[in-house]
């Protein structure tokens, strides 16, 4: 994920406890998908649309934390 901002995902987490939360729980979505796999098509897509959610508040803050620095 964004592994183009990996320091900075790393700095934020470490300073942003609701930063963290969201990297974890897009973590673990994560690992649900790969888990469920093919075959239950409305719950794989329900976990992909949260996981990209939060991939996108994840990116709206790390360009606001790069911006600040």
């Amino acid at each position: 994920m964004l592994h183009e901002y990996t320091d900075l995902i790393k700095e934020l987490r470490a300073k942003n406890a609701h930063f963290d939360k969201i990297c974890q729980r897009h973590d673990d979505l994560n690992d649900q998908i790969d888990k469920i796999g093919a075959g239950n098509d409305l719950e794989l897509d329900k976990l992909k649309k949260e996981k990209l959610l939060l991939k996108d508040e994840i990116y709206a803050m790390v360009l606001k934390y790069k911006n600040e620095k």
